[in-house]
């Protein structure tokens, strides 16, 4: 195992916050593994990379040595999580938070080895506790409390309703932490008060509290926005090869450095060899193409990561997209459908051509042939082709 000063400082990279840091160290010090815990609700059939920053951390527990819990909330799934959300959640149904559970278990394990990954499953405790017992975990917190975290104040300041079952989902999320004994808890930065729940939670229950590693919110593809299927600023881990490698290859020079330090499994020493490769004239293109191959190559397979550059997106028919890639950045007060796009983006003479184009299947987007129902996205970033030689990277920002 790793002297507890290099483990550290893997834990830390591209972490937001760790909370109690002097605790997690001494914990480091006894030399026992840890149980890592960080938990996931199947709202959705499918992961982008932006749910993988915390896959790509406990991994990063699992190369030091440390027990990973991948806790999947099929329980906290019927709830819905109200972080973030301006409005109650419909929760999904027990049959669609399964399935999509299932699905999950084989994406997670391209990136978790799964000899040393316990999947759990908060049902298991939940569905097995009594109504006592809920109330005896209710009486732990305050009405009061609860209106402390962000989301809850800004809606009872503005008369928004608040369902009681959406104070459940915390304290659920925190008594996972009581149930697996849980020593360190990862999840996003805007998971914070949940997270110190299990803590308050293991202490209320008699157990050592638990550490916390927040890790950002990973922007999407515009580099801007936090990366969302709904936004249309994703990479889908489930995407074809020449998709994912064409997305990214073209985001932002500024965003690669974000990317490679969230999703990346080099080493920092090797990623800041590219950062002065880059500020002593290299091509950045250059250096995203080795991002973009090796996040090809763990969902993919090195052959697809090899050959990605000639898959759908990536070549046209008179050669393979340019180094100088020109960026187009309209902006919009709403979402546009794809033929208004390309119109204002130059790609075409006109909205008749670009109908005309849509309908000879000479339009893609990201690789992929698209219709005239193709709606672009407020905030999103795709790269667009308009017949054999017109392709620009568009941008579609808000007003």
């Amino acid at each position: 195992m790793k002297s507890v000063e290099e483990q550290l400082a893997l834990i830390k990279r591209g972490a937001e916050e760790v909370l109690v840091e002097s605790e997690l160290v001494e914990k480091l010090k006894r030399g026992q593994p840890l149980r890592i815990k960080a938990g996931f609700d199947p709202t959705a059939p499918d992961l982008h990379l932006g749910h993988t920053v915390l896959i790509n951390k406990l991994r990063q527990f699992q190369e030091l040595g440390h027990h990973v819990i991948f806790l999947i909330g099929d329980f906290t799934g019927l709830i819905g999580d109200p972080s973030g959300k301006s409005a109650t959640r419909p929760p999904l149904t027990r049959d669609q938070v399964l399935a999509n559970a299932e699905t999950y278990k084989a994406q997670v394990f391209k990136i978790l080895d799964p000899a040393k990954t316990e999947v759990a499953f908060n049902s298991t405790w939940m569905d097995a506790m009594s109504p006592a017992d809920f109330i005896r975990l209710s009486s732990q917190y305050t009405v009061a409390r609860m209106l402390e975290r962000d989301d809850f104040d800004k809606r009872y300041k503005a008369n928004q309703s608040i369902a009681i079952h959406e104070f459940l989902y915390p304290l659920v999320q925190g008594y996972d932490s009581v149930a697996l004994k849980a020593d360190v808890e990862l999840g996003g930065t805007d998971q914070k008060f949940n997270l110190l729940m299990g803590r308050e939670l293991q202490r209320a229950y008699g157990q050592e509290a638990q550490n916390i590693v927040t890790m950002p919110l990973l922007e999407g593809l515009d580099g801007v926005k936090k990366m969302s299927k709904s936004l249309g600023n994703y990479v889908g881990i489930q995407e074809a090869p020449g998709v994912m490698y064409s997305k990214l290859v073209s985001i932002p020079d500024a965003l690669m450095w974000r990317y490679f330090e969230l999703l990346s499994f080099r080493s920092m020493e090797e990623i800041n060899g590219f950062k002065a490769d880059v500020e002593a004239g290299a091509n950045p293109r250059d250096i995203k193409i080795k991002l973009a191959e090796e996040i090809v190559a763990r969902f993919h397979g090195e052959e697809a990561a090899a050959n990605a550059h000639r898959a759908a997106g990536n070549r046209m028919k008179d050669g393979e997209l340019p180094d100088d890639l020109p960026e187009i950045e309209i902006a919009a007060g709403e979402d546009m459908p794809i033929a208004a796009v390309l119109n204002k983006a130059g790609l075409v003479k006109n909205s008749a051509a670009a109908r005309d184009l849509l309908a000879a299947g000479s339009v893609r987007v990201d690789g992929e042939v698209v219709d005239r129902g193709f709606v672009f996205a407020v905030g999103a970033t795709h790269v667009c082709q308009a017949g054999k030689k017109a392709f620009a990277r568009i941008s579609l920002k808000q007003e």
